[in-house]
């Protein structure tokens, strides 16, 4: 049956290897949540398949189960009462040990074929995750449809494609002949076999449990590795439909459904620790804060680690043809998701003096009032800014918003309150905005993850840059902006934010944020600053979860 499966979605994967060749737009699956594309019941039946998981225990059978955990709460207000299987670490370790014996010797055309049969059954369901993300993570609905569903899709098979391309390269069997006299040459038939690096830890976050996860979930499991995924305690659902598909995939197509495990825990006794240090894991991909992505990155000796963590994101104002136009764009990046995105700006760089709009000085105070009135326009009718800020995720981010406002600066714009006329008891705030000045280093020089946004006074836009790039050396950053119509000026921002390891988007107006990344096209965190130490995806990103070992013998000569 993998083989079959291969052919069924060759075209597919040809088409994603040639997008990374080239950069250019390309997508697997379709973003729009049409019933035409979807089918006309998708909404409706994905939405009753969610409903059907509250109040009861996932189902998922796998080895080691003794008891229940679960404690997801919903941002938006409703009862989730979700129990999972609660498996022991050593009885998934075994297994996953087990399993990867034969998933190791598959030969690479029939893993990637089951690879891509999981991602097609993940898209078909794309509603249905579209409801888990939504009321784990306090996504709106459209974000989680897109991010949870199609574009973590991409993510995933982007994966895919890399390990084929980085394996494809490699050929199974050589004859290697070197003459050693002029009569006589030596010949030695060679194999070449891939060996996994070792099982796989997939340690996801809460705000994006599946774009974050599937990518390292595909690479590993491509490259021949057994996977144990251990969800955020506040957002399992997601990863647990994730494995429950590949379960059922792997089975049908002949092999140890024991190749992908799901390890959940809760906030009161977690295990993360002890999966990524196990003797057995050799591959840990971790995405959350940077306080545990640091203990990981120096505990998990025995294991390769691969982290994105957390940073602190700039943007650069200094001249702009249109003030409404960037007010507009910026405003957006900053109430999208309530600034839960790892992605999001949080420091704003003006300089003293103001900015040049249209070749007129706009000056500071006029600069700062434009994007609070851009922020309140886009939040003023009541759907529109309850589908743009979503949820807060964690109560502790919504407690961080009075706590920065008490911490310093002056307050330009207070957080508020928002209400969600769909979901009454959504934790919903609006952004704080606060002006402080470039000496304040103590204030923004940090992450403040959530609605909370710096607009920091430097004395000009040399010392903006400088401040920029400084804070992503320091601090990691995964995105940057610049606003300048002076090509020189571009040109200092992007020498300094790249030096400094930040990707940068320049002049960005209209549907396009500094906080989107394309699959096939944009590199996810840099790993370059202290923002993460992996790429999202690269060459790099797959091919240290395998080695490759030979075995060669001597050809008799002939005669």
């Amino acid at each position: 049956m993998s083989e079959t499966l291969f052919s069924q979605h060759r075209d597919k994967l040809q088409a994603a290897c040639e997008a990374i060749r080239t950069r250019a737009y390309w997508s697997g699956y379709p973003e729009v949540p049409s019933g035409k594309i979807y089918g006309e019941t998708a909404r409706k039946d994905g939405a009753a398949a969610f409903q059907g998981y509250c109040g009861s225990t996932f189902e998922l059978d796998q080895p080691g189960a003794g008891g229940t955990v679960g404690s997801e709460t919903s941002p938006f207000g409703l009862d989730l009462n979700i129990r999972y299987p609660q498996s022991d670490l050593a009885s998934l370790v075994a297994a996953a040990s087990d399993a990867q014996c034969g998933w190791r010797d598959v030969d690479l055309e029939s893993r990637v074929g089951v690879c891509l049969e999981i991602l097609e059954r993940l898209n078909r369901r794309s509603f249905e995750m579209a409801c888990a993300v939504m009321h784990t993570t306090g996504q709106g609905f459209m974000m989680a449809f897109q991010a949870g569903g199609p574009h973590a899709q991409d993510r995933g098979l982007e994966a895919v494609a890399y390990a084929y391309e980085e394996l494809s390269r490699l050929p199974r069997e050589a004859e290697w002949t070197k003459r050693v006299s002029k009569t006589d040459s030596i010949t030695l038939r060679k194999t070449y076999r891939v060996v996994p690096r070792g099982i796989a830890a997939v340690v996801g976050c809460s705000t994006f449990p599946t774009w974050n996860s599937y990518p390292a979930l595909f690479a590993s499991l491509a490259t021949g590795n057994a996977v144990i995924v251990k969800p955020h305690p506040g957002a399992i659902l997601p990863l647990a439909l994730t494995v429950r598909i590949a379960r059922d995939v792997l089975r049908e197509a002949g092999h140890d459904p024991n190749v992908v495990t799901l390890l959940a825990d809760s906030p009161d006794a977690p295990r993360t620790r002890d999966l990524v240090t196990h003797p057995a894991v050799g591959i840990v991909d971790y995405t959350g804060g940077s306080a545990f992505g640091d203990w990981v990155e120096e505990n998990a000796r025995q294991a390769v680690v691969f982290t994105e963590k957390a940073g602190v994101n700039a943007t650069i104002l200094d001249s702009a043809d249109d003030l409404k136009a960037l007010t507009g764009n910026l405003a957006f990046s900053l109430c999208l998701y309530s600034g839960q995105m790892c992605t999001t700006p949080q420091n704003i760089f003006i300089p003293a003096g103001g900015i040049t709009v249209g070749g007129e000085k706009l000056s500071f105070d006029d600069t700062a009032n434009a994007l609070i009135k851009a922020i309140d326009w886009l939040l003023s009718d009541p759907a529109r800014g309850a589908e743009i800020l979503g949820a807060i995720q964690n109560p502790a981010t919504a407690a961080r918003i009075e706590q920065a406002a008490q911490a310093g600066g002056t307050v330009l714009r207070a957080s508020t309150p928002v209400v969600n006329e769909q979901f009454p008891d959504a934790r919903v705030h609006s952004p704080l905005v606060l002006q402080v000045d470039a000496s304040q280093t103590e204030l923004f020089q940090k992450e403040m993850f959530g609605p909370i946004c710096y607009l920091v006074k430097t004395a000009d836009t040399a010392e903006s840059i400088r401040l920029a790039a400084e804070t992503a050396r320091s601090c990691g950053a995964l995105t940057s902006g610049v606003y300048t119509t002076d090509e020189a000026t571009r040109a200092a921002a992007e020498q300094a934010l790249i030096n400094a390891g930040a990707n940068i988007s320049c002049n960005l107006v209209g549907p396009i944020y500094v906080n989107q990344a394309a699959a096939f096209s944009d590199y996810h965190v840099s790993g370059a600053n202290p923002a993460g130490n992996a790429t999202l995806t690269d060459a790099a990103f797959v091919t240290s979860r395998f080695r490759v070992v030979q075995s060669r013998s001597l050809v008799p000569a002939q005669g």
